[in-house]
């Protein structure tokens, strides 16, 4: 549990306890409306502990950034170690210690091993980062996903790829598929298999490589790629193995017309671009992003860069900051911390002014969000940047993207 602040964030509470004070009698009668405790589960140790701990300053953000709008809530932070095991034994914790609500937990397998727990004892929990649709196709009552399942993930991601090569007038005729065999990578790959060939992909996947996201050395991954001469390297990853990944396609000068991304995490995070440099440009996910037209998007970054100058407002800030909101507002309307008010306050959930690209925030009869289309996010400049969907866009994709010997 965090017990110490930096600077920077007490900076960032103190700002929104002066918002509260000068709001006048209104604002501090807000304050006295007791908080709804909520517990936030991250991996911000372990193998995972680079974005962990990047989506616990979305956290600390989001806390001065709700509190300042009204909302009454107290967050009690949670590191689940980038395992399952103690993911489990941390909300049980959390539960104990008597939160309401939890959300988290960015990793599938530690977010289903939270709804388990969060299921059996009759505590409400709200998915913040998580794909594996198991999360929501159980039958559980008490969980509330505001994230893509995988399928959506591959299908919103896969029908990009060919609004990506008709922008660019250049289409590959064939890829190789290089991806982890975890519960998130297996998941994906369930969804690209499944949609390749409704969505029309122009090109042949010429051979399929699998790794585990603990590995610490990709050069025969690599060869065994280069080796098929494939126009098109189409990946699924997370941070570090998509530095590895990199670092060693250009090691063994291996420069296909383009990396892209389905769907998932790793190369557009800041550790991409400060480990890779130039390399790490020219990369493209397809991603739920954040909204440019969205006043709150735009406030909230604006909130975000300003707390930490280095970072990057990216997907996981921006769904991790949701997560705050749907269980504050959830909160705000029930009225009460008791679970079943709670839940039914969840299932009628209709938030409009968000962050993240897409519809209202709402739940189906599974707790599923399906309000959530991808964006394609290209690396260029040092930032990822929208090229697609034209209307949000805010460059045009490169593809191919130059040789690793012609950059600068």
């Amino acid at each position: 549990m965090k017990t110490r602040f930096d600077r920077r964030e007490f900076a960032i509470g103190a700002a929104a306890t002066g918002a509260l004070a000068i709001a006048g009698p209104v604002g501090r009668a807000r304050a006295q409306i007791p908080a709804i405790k909520i517990g936030s589960l991250l991996p911000r140790s372990g193998f995972e502990a680079q974005i962990g701990q990047h989506c616990q300053q979305a956290i600390e953000v989001g806390k001065s950034f709700l509190k300042a709008r009204g909302y009454s809530l107290e967050v009690i932070d949670s590191d689940t170690q980038s395992s399952p095991e103690a993911a489990r034994t941390e909300a049980e914790k959390l539960i104990r210690d008597g939160c309401n609500i939890l959300t988290g937990a960015f990793d599938s397998a530690q977010s289903l091993a939270i709804a388990q727990v969060a299921e059996q004892r009759g505590i409400p929990f709200v998915v913040n980062i998580g794909a594996d649709p198991a999360i929501t196709n159980q039958g559980y009552k008490f969980i509330f996903r505001n994230f893509p399942t995988a399928v959506m993930l591959g299908n919103h991601g896969l029908e990009l790829f060919g609004e990506i090569f008709k922008a660019t007038g250049k289409t590959p005729k064939t890829a190789v598929y290089i991806h982890l065999n975890d519960s998130f990578g297996e998941a994906v790959t369930k969804g690209v298999h499944a949609f390749r060939d409704k969505v029309g992909l122009p090109f042949t996947i010429v051979d399929e490589i699998a790794y585990s996201p603990q590995t610490n050395d990709l050069s025969a991954e690599v060869a065994k790629a280069k080796a098929t001469n494939a126009e098109l390297a189409m990946v699924i990853t997370r941070l570090n193995d998509a530095i590895l990944l990199v670092r060693e396609m250009v090691k063994q000068k291996w420069s296909p017309w383009g990396i892209i991304s389905p769907g998932s995490p790793g190369m557009y995070q800041m550790p991409f671009f400060k480990a890779l440099g130039k390399y790490a440009n020219y990369c493209i996910t397809n991603v739920p992003w954040l909204d440019p037209k969205q006043k709150m998007a735009k406030e909230f970054e604006a909130a975000f860069l300003k707390a930490y100058p280095e970072q990057i407002c990216d997907i996981d800030a921006g769904f991790t900051f949701e997560g705050l909101l749907v269980c504050a507002d959830a909160y705000k309307r029930a009225g009460s911390t008791k679970p079943q008010a709670l839940v039914e306050a969840l299932k009628a959930t209709n938030i409009t002014d968000r962050v993240m690209l897409g519809g209202p925030i709402t739940f189906d009869e599974h707790g599923q969000n399906t309000n959530l289309p991808s964006a394609a996010v290209q690396d260029l400049k040092g930032k990822p940047t929208v090229v697609l969907p034209a209307a949000n866009a805010v460059a045009k994709p490169v593809f191919p993207m130059p040789q690793w010997s012609t950059r600068t």
